[in-house]
């Protein structure tokens, strides 16, 4: 496998993503999916993890064809295969990945704001980390617009603080890195997102100091 794909698979398993609408907000269904992934994702290891994806894949699945109109559930689907993608690895993450970007475009379609921006973001992160044609759709450009709309949307927003940071690592500017983290680390707390947020500070507090080390 090549270095490329090696870091590929890398973002998507650590790219919990974008829960930037209240709490409180989402349906009954949607929240149900955001919290399973959340302890999928960060409480659960190997063979585990991988059962508990394939799972819970199938009940995003549901979620969306019981809610087709609801962008929020799309965006979930979509972030759930992105992960599960970095989770499987090899060739067959790319499936997952192109099935997420459908997910999150079809979330655009119905509302491109919705969860202050999180399907930009998201989508941006695929764009930044996916390879280029002609193995996939990565392309730079495409991911610096989608996630710098997403942090126009949500500015104060944990996620897409730091993948704005990571966007700005992969440029070689790391001082712009640096001061996304900043932002993220100092981002308020998300409502019943303690699972996700503690996982996401551990990220934010190691990017800092490796580029602490390389000073």
């Amino acid at each position: 496998m090549t270095k490329r794909c090696n870091v590929f698979i890398y973002v998507l398993m650590v790219l919990p993503f974008m829960v930037i609408e209240a709490f409180a907000e989402l349906p009954a269904d949607v929240l149900s999916i955001q919290q399973r992934w959340a302890e999928v994702n960060y409480l659960l290891q190997g063979d585990a993890q991988v059962s508990a994806y394939e799972e819970l894949i199938e009940q995003a699945d549901g979620v969306t064809a019981n809610n087709p109109e609801s962008a929020p559930a799309w965006i979930w689907s979509g972030i759930i295969k992105s992960s599960f993608a970095g989770v499987k690895g090899g060739l067959g993450a790319l499936g997952y990945a192109k099935d997420a970007k459908r997910d999150l475009e079809r979330a655009m379609a119905l509302d491109a704001d919705a969860m202050q921006g999180a399907a930009h973001t998201s989508l941006g992160v695929l764009y930044m980390n996916v390879p280029g044609w002609p193995v996939a759709f990565g392309d730079s450009d495409k991911a610096f617009e989608l996630l710098a709309r997403g942090l126009e949307l949500g500015p104060q927003d944990i996620d897409a603080n730091y993948f704005m940071a990571e966007y700005y690592l992969k440029q070689k500017d790391p001082a712009q890195a640096r001061h996304f983290l900043e932002l993220a680390k100092n981002a308020p707390a998300r409502e019943g997102r303690d699972v996700a947020d503690t996982g996401r500070h551990g990220e934010i507090d190691q990017q800092l100091l490796e580029l602490t080390n390389k000073q």
